[in-house]
């Protein structure tokens, strides 16, 4: 016995641009038919929530597949799987060109067709929403599910369950040292790392290089300091690691696109009582409260 409920969709050119369209979505649970073999020419999560079965990829390996797990389905690549004797599984078939930088961050994994999880309920969730937004006649229904995708494949890279949720214990002890002024090689040898087994960590749970996941955290304190404070440039890049101050803004205008001056002109907010030099920690956000009815 089996239920199975799907829709599929064929979004316009413009959708496409987006970066990601979301093609058809599913529910089935139950003894289910075999799939394949087959090839597509997109791609497909599967999320196996509950039960087990069996999946073989094109060189014909046979992979055990017990929930939950994830199926990544990509485009080209033949695939032949099925329940034995029985799953509750989730699709969801998208396309679209962010699939490239996607496979490119580590979220996609075409060489890794099963993927276990420790937990398939925040994808679920995720394809929920998709199968609530699929009503007909619903107007928003390509970009509301193609954003869902997004958050699909964010719920995915969370649930892997060779990866922290919340991240590495590396790349939070990176983090945290971000804004002192110290090279690769040192960050590394703090913890017990060659710079090569550093940068295959941040590699793996980041999908950047140690530098660049270091820039991206540095630069963001630096707006936030160059937004809220009145703090002079060299003051700015020493308070983020860096005591070259000509050299933290060539690396701030290429990677922003302008200078740091020229930022501060257009975001400095005028705070009531002059500027402050103390900003909030971003790690403690405040609560945005809704505003009172009067």
């Amino acid at each position: 016995m089996h239920h199975t409920w799907m829709r599929y969709f064929s979004p316009a050119p413009v959708h496409h641009r987006l970066g990601l369209v979301c093609l058809g979505v599913g529910l089935q649970h139950g003894e289910l038919p075999t799939v394949g073999p087959r090839t597509l020419d997109h791609h497909v999560a599967v999320v196996v929530s509950a039960g087990g079965g069996w999946f073989r990829g094109p060189e014909g390996h046979h992979h055990t597949v017990t929930a939950p797990a994830l199926l990544w389905l990509t485009p080209g690549v033949p695939h032949h799987y099925g329940p034995d004797p029985s799953w509750d599984e989730c699709f969801v078939d998208f396309t679209g060109p962010a699939t490239a930088t996607y496979t490119e961050l580590g979220y996609i994994e075409p060489d890794r067709p099963v993927v276990p999880l420790s937990d398939a309920t925040g994808a679920r969730a995720t394809v929920g929403r998709i199968a609530r937004a699929a009503r007909r006649g619903n107007p928003l229904l390509e970009v509301e599910t193609g954003a869902a995708v997004h958050e699909l494949l964010v719920a995915l890279r969370r649930a892997r369950a060779d990866l922290a949720p919340d991240g590495d214990p590396v790349l939070h002890a990176l983090a945290r040292d971000a804004f002192q002024p110290l090279s690769v090689a040192e960050h590394a040898a703090r913890h017990g790392m060659t710079p090569a087994e550093l940068r295959a960590a941040v590699r793996r749970g980041a999908g950047r290089s140690p530098k660049d996941y270091l820039l991206g955290i540095r630069l963001g304190r630096a707006k936030e300091l160059l937004a809220a404070t009145e703090l002079p440039v060299a003051a700015v890049a020493r308070r983020v690691g860096y005591d070259d101050p000509a050299y933290f803004s060539r690396l701030f205008t290429r990677r922003v696109g302008m200078a740091p001056v020229r930022f501060r002109e257009q975001q400095g907010r005028t705070l009531p009582g002059g500027w402050s030099d103390r900003i909030p920690d971003p790690d403690d956000p405040p609560m945005i409260e809704p505003p009172h009815a009067t």
